[in-house]
């Protein structure tokens, strides 16, 4: 049988380039770029796309992927158009084919009470969580073999944007924002990688959770951190309530559960 082809869409952003780093060396693997990089443009497993002005079918018709993993970012519109040609693309091509969409816990943002399970009806109050919903109930819509949805909590890991982001306001000595009422859950873009390599391998598809099986406070994480940093002396807070009760956005898995060793806690978040 031959090897799966992978088309990273966003192969270029943190997760996307962390993700075409763990699959490259087991299968044939490609992924998109939209700016400008004399590195990526040397890489003839890249390709420059932007979702506003670019038509997905024409690299799709030259990698003739049989999984595509969609780590996409950018304008929601756009990326609704490009998420409907993918839909065709799998639906009409062979049984091999399928689609991986890296999805957010915050298809559950309106729920506050609990954490959520796969299993559980999406609602969102959030402009990001409705677009994610979106995508999800179209992708549903394909055959159950053909889709996985990965719905992600905060993901962190040396290059994440969210730890550059801490760096750059203590460098600034601008306030790092804490949610003192926000009860979650974190993963590591590593561990994201090995799940879905795992996903892959195991020919699993559905919707799968993959944040840390403990729940932390979003201000303690964060103070955690900056600890971790060596930025415990420096760093600035600013305290914000949404709620006078604890809120809970968290994604725990009941249905879908990985093996131990691609299971993570949060200590293991902080040691990352």
């Amino acid at each position: 049988m031959e090897k799966h082809r992978i088309l990273i869409l966003g192969g270029s952003g943190f997760l996307g380039s962390a993700i075409y780093k763990e699959l490259s060396p087991y299968f044939k693997t490609f992924g998109t770029y939209k700016t400008s990089c004399s590195v990526l443009e040397k890489n003839n497993h890249f390709f420059q796309f932007d979702i506003e002005e670019d038509d997905v079918f024409e690299i799709l018709n030259a990698i003739r992927p049989t999984i595509i993993i969609s780590a996409l970012r950018g304008e929601f519109a756009s990326q609704l158009i490009v998420h409907k040609h993918l839909f065709e693309y799998t639906s009409s091509h062979s049984k091999l084919c399928k689609l991986i969409f890296l999805s957010s816990a915050n298809v559950f943002d309106a729920y506050s009470k609990y954490p959520s399970y796969e299993t559980d009806t999406t609602l969102s109050q959030s402009i990001y969580g409705h677009f994610k919903i979106k995508i999800e109930q179209l992708l549903l819509k394909l055959p159950k073999k053909k889709v996985v949805i990965l719905r992600l909590p905060m993901v962190f890991g040396k290059q994440s944007p969210r730890i550059k982001e801490i760096k750059t306001l203590i460098e600034m000595n601008e306030p790092i924002e804490l949610f003192p009422n926000l009860v979650m859950n974190v993963t590591t873009e590593k561990k994201v990688t090995q799940q879905i390599h795992y996903i892959i391998n195991r020919n699993k598809s559905g919707i799968f959770h993959l944040g840390s099986n403990d729940l932390v406070h979003h201000n303690d994480f964060f103070k955690d951190i900056v600890h971790h940093l060596g930025f415990e002396g420096t760093a600035k807070y600013k305290l914000v309530y949404t709620t006078n009760d604890e809120r809970y956005l968290a994604v725990l898995p009941k249905t879908n559960i990985l093996p131990k060793h691609l299971q993570i806690q949060s200590i293991d978040v902080l040691e990352n």
